[in-house]
């Protein structure tokens, strides 16, 4: 019988599925172990063989555990809301809806066949109103909480509304906005309704506040920070503004500490940590309040060197901080006006990354010194940033290096106040070292008592105090978007308010454009039915608003990852419709104990979710502040992308990679070059004159001098499935491949070949260099695609991809069906015999390695035992099931097709997952004998097998005694016998 896995692949998926063999129960008496996969977004290219890598592990592991008795729980789902969807019906006018259902389609039968022991029966997609009403549920949590410092938890804000109609706000210890007006209690139960709303969103977890936003005009939406790369958008590489807008806000920056804390208590990757701790950015020291000269205005700055003060020689505010334009003088205006448009242009990331461009403008405005009282300037510079901090430093150019190019570029003054420094060629910034000058009541002092002493001046004269600062911003949490989850939230006379839970889910309405409104709003603006009616409590048409009963909806709508701050709780109780999950469902499952997801979310979904998880602790929904116990991070499959090198040309200036050169060749057929021909013949004069002469002719230029035009080269990716293994591009493939190169010239090698170049790259959609799973597991199967992934090495690494190697694993399995099957026809054949004292070894070997590796998640390690095992048995003859059933189960996680079929043939009618793991026994490894190598003069002439029990004199009288020992010695007698019992045995003659 031959090994047909597609049959038996297809076979065990369909029985998975129909007999739910992989449900997982809320009420187990098993102890629980819960495995959780970063759900994916189903994008309409489906996966490849890069996007498995962490499944697979997982998957590993969760069948391990089925098999050590746990009550497992693995889930799957999709993170179904996103830009590329909304993108996508903006081009083609199809609702997003129906692209995210054939995408996830897809994407069900990629994972199905790949053989996941998903819990299918929870699977949740964000996009869904069964699951985002909960999304809203939680939002009017955080809405309806402010976090207490008194108490360092979020409490409900009627506790808040409580102490204000008691005290007022004198002695309320909260964390809210930074100019909140004091109020006593009589004050409070004056104002209007208006005012107190007014006054609470100043303090809720989630409030409105215009903030500085990254817009960009081309997706007309905002976005975060980890969704720019290099200034523009991840997403079509499109310019990114900053821009001012009105936007819901989440307050995480209340949890700052607690997030930094609660790092101590989770098993996650410390590179990770570390992109959290730096993210969140703790820093001791300071807050300074300079008077503006001439103004009633404030600069308020944070410094962790407030040793320094008096080295303060100007000060620097962000281009967009609300002063600037309070404070600049007519004379300045336009320079500054005109810095502030230029700085718009540029990202956060890269104003904080470009350390070498060094600019700014005057405002025309000083500050006051607190202590001194002289005049000091305030500029504006792009490497201060509005929302660090306060957007404001006091520039001291002596103690920090970027202070000091900016002072240094425009000729401003670099007062030294460091005893014995030479600060000519650069700034002073090694604290331990420092000894303070020219600073009044500070010299001499070493910088910790001078930080100490400065804070305690400040706050003696009423300009400070000492503070701790974090880097964490509030997380801004409105998109210009469709497709993405609704706010459950009305406006009443411009303050927005909640609608209650029994009317959720609000969805999504129809809309006939999904680009913004003709006025700038956001594409919900275009529905017509987006309303909400407090009489009938639903959504109503636009045209019946009355601002008595019926009001406008929110038109933005919430950020990816809104969705996935709980999607991991939701997972326990999916389907209920009364509550976010039950109590018995939270207290069972509890938390996570094994999360695997790529690093690049370490400050993205990461962090807020455990900001999500942190707020339901305190509001007593979830039994645990950190939502996974262990987290991994795998690495990432790379693919071997292929470059055509393409004829580009400079002509008189023009390049025709550019606009400018582009016109005069546009209608040109592309030149493409083989590689082995560009490295040969490309700087030769005749191949340049004959590539020029091409040019010429086709541009009928005539009398042209060819001296004006400069031939250069440029590589652009081609798709790998056109290049062979021996890198040799199908010349016509690539012509249809794309339109623009039907009529392409190709400049081959001497025998019609060409060859392209090779690199190693991250493996996807855009670089062309992406391997389908479908294609494998047809040729190979899915086992062998399995065990592929996890033998290219540790999980936590990146490896190359190369499809000839899965033909190792594949011969692998192929030989472990032989083990099961002999004789001419191949039939199945496992017999009752006593294993060997060989077989026995073999088999014990491998349960312990096999299970010390998945343990340790050495999940390559494991796939090298298993052949080592297999080629053991074979040589061995073994053909006992006491060894074979044991092996089944052992492979079974990592390559479970196969070992669901030998279990079937062994008699069992029920699943290799509910099998328990082999119980390794040490006796079998515990060796009775040795086979001692015997030396003469230290020349090892045979081998010679004895027990171990036998003792010094023992061994040496039965090596004497053997006939092999007397063939050696010829009659000779030794003159000394060495001995070491268990190692080996010198006759010295």
């Amino acid at each position: 019988m031959q090994y047909n896995f597609n049959e038996i692949e297809a076979k065990w998926q369909k029985y998975w599925a129909e007999n739910q063999t992989f449900k997982a129960e809320n009420d187990s008496e098993k102890e629980k172990f819960y495995v959780l996969d970063m759900f994916p977004y189903p994008s309409g290219a489906g996966l490849h063989v890069g996007h498995p890598l962490g499944y697979i592990a997982s998957d590993i592991y969760a069948r391990y555990k089925r098999h050590k008795g746990f009550n497992v729980l693995h889930p799957q789902g999709y993170d179904s809301f996103g830009l590329p969807a909304e993108q996508y019906a903006i081009q083609t006018g199809q609702h997003p809806a129906v692209t995210t259902a054939a995408n996830i389609k897809t994407y069900r039968r990629q994972l199905d066949q790949l053989g996941f022991s998903f819990d299918w029966s929870r699977e949740v997609r964000t996009s869904s109103p069964e699951y985002y009403k909960w999304t809203q549920w939680i939002f009017i949590q955080i809405f309806n909480s402010w976090y207490n410092k008194d108490t360092d938890k979020a409490e409900d804000i009627e506790t808040l509304i409580a102490k204000f109609s008691t005290y007022g706000n004198a002695n309320v210890n909260a964390v809210c906005d930074d100019d909140i007006e004091p109020f006593t209690a009589e004050e409070w139960t004056a104002f209007s309704d208006i005012k107190k709303q007014e006054i609470l969103l100043q303090y809720r977890l989630t409030y409105l506040a215009d903030t500085e936003v990254n817009w960009c005009p081309a997706l007309g939406t905002v976005l975060a920070n980890d969704e720019i790369v290099n200034g523009v958008s991840e997403r079509g590489g499109h310019p990114v503004v900053r821009k001012k807008m009105t936007q819901w806000s989440m307050r995480i920056s209340a949890y700052a500490q607690r997030l930094l804390d609660g790092l101590n208590k989770i098993d996650w990757p410390q590179p990770l940590k570390d992109s959290q701790t730096n993210w969140i950015g703790r820093s001791q020291g300071a807050s300074a309040v300079f008077n503006v000269k001439e103004h009633d205005e404030k600069i308020e700055v944070f410094t962790t060197r407030p040793d320094t003060i008096f080295g303060v020689s100007f000060m620097t505010l962000a281009p967009e901080h609300e002063l600037v334009s309070k404070i600049t003088t007519d004379e300045q205006k336009a320079e500054v006006e005109a810095y502030i448009e230029a700085t718009a242009k540029r990202s956060e990331r890269d104003r904080m990354a470009d350390v070498k461009t060094i600019s700014g403008a005057f405002t025309g405005a000083y500050a006051e010194h607190p202590f001194t009282k002289e005049p000091i300037p305030i500029w504006i510079g792009d490497y201060v940033l509005a929302g660090y901090g306060t957007g404001a430093v006091m520039s001291v150019p002596c103690g920090d290096q970027r202070d000091y190019d900016f002072a240094k570029h425009f000729n401003i003054t670099i007062p030294n106040i460091f005893e014995g420094v030479d600060i000519s060629e650069e700034a002073f910034a090694d604290k331990d070292k420092t000894v303070i000058a020219n600073s009044d009541f500070l010299n001499g002092l070493p910088y910790k008592k001078a930080m100490k002493l400065a804070i305690y001046e400040l706050e003696k004269i009423g300009h400070g105090e000492g503070k701790i600062n974090y880097r964490l911003r509030d997380a801004v949490f409105s998109r210009q978007r469709y497709w993405g989850e609704p706010f459950p939230v009305y406006y009443v006379d411009g303050m927005p308010q909640m609608i209650s839970k029994e009317y959720l889910p609000i969805a999504l309405p129809e809309v006939e454009k999904y680009l913004p409104t003709e006025t700038g709003e956001p594409p919900l603006g275009n529905a017509e039915v987006w309303a909400w009616c407090t009489k009938e409590k639903k959504v109503v048409s636009n045209d019946k608003i009355d601002n008595e009963t019926v009001f406008p909806l929110e038109l933005n709508t919430m950020p990816g990852w809104a969705g996935s701050s709980q999607y991991f709780n939701r997972y326990m109780d999916p389907h209920n419709s009364e509550s976010i999950f039950s109590e018995k469902a939270i207290s069972y499952w509890q938390d996570v104990d094994l999360y695997i997801g790529g690093s690049e979310h370490a400050t993205g979904h990461l962090l807020y979710s455990r900001f999500w998880q942190k707020f339901m602790f305190d509001k007593g929904l979830v039994p645990k502040d950190e939502f996974a116990k262990k987290l991994i991070n795998q690495g990432m499959i790379t693919g071997t992308s292929a470059f055509v090198h393409r004829v580009s040309y400079m002509i008189s200036g023009g390049h025709s990679d550019d606009e400018s050169g582009m016109d005069l060749v546009k209608d040109m057929p592309q030149i493409f070059v083989s590689k082995s021909k560009l490295k040969n013949d490309w700087s030769g004069n005749e191949f340049q004159e004959n590539i020029k002469n091409r040019l010429k002719a086709f541009l009928e230029l005539g009398d042209y001098d060819l001296s004006r035009i400069t031939v250069l080269s440029n590589q652009i990716h081609a798709d790998v499935s056109l290049v062979n293994s021996s890198d040799e591009l199908d010349i016509e493939g690539f012509k249809k491949w794309r339109e623009e190169y039907v009529d392409a010239e190709f400049i081959t090698e001497e025998d019609g070949t060409f060859n392209v170049g090779r690199e190693v790259e991250k493996m996807s959609k855009s670089k062309y260099n992406v391997v389908n799973p479908d294609a494998i597991c047809e040729e190979y199967g899915a086992d062998s695609l399995r065990l592929y992934e996890m033998f290219l090495g540790p999980l936590e690494q990146s490896k190359p991809w190369n499809t000839a190697g899965i033909t190792g694993t594949h011969s692998f399995l192929k030989k472990l069906w032989r083990q099961f099957h002999t004789g001419e026809n191949a039939s199945f054949l496992v017999s009752e015999d006593e294993p060997s004292k060989e077989s026995w070894k073999t088999l014990h070997k491998t349960i312990k390695k096999v299970e010390e590796d998945i343990e340790n998640f050495s999940f390559n390690t494991s796939v090298s035992t298993f052949m080592i095992c297999v080629n053991e048995l074979s040589s061995q003859k073994c053909y006992s099931r006491k060894v074979l059933e044991p092996l089944a189960i052992l492979v079974s996680p990592y390559a479970p097709h196969i070992a669901e079929e030998l279990w079937n043939k062994l008699g069992h009618s029920e699943s290799i997952a509910t099998a328990p793991f082999p119980k390794f026994e040490g006796k079998y490894l515990v060796e009775s004998s040795k086979e001692y190598p015997i030396s003469f003069n230290g020349k090892m002439k045979f081998t010679l097998e004895l027990s171990l029990d036998l003792s010094k004199e023992e061994i040496e009288a039965a090596v004497m005694a053997n006939e092999k020992t007397q063939q050696q010695l010829q009659g000779r007698e030794p003159k000394k016998v060495i001995v070491v019992p268990g190692k080996i045995v010198n006759i010295v003659g």
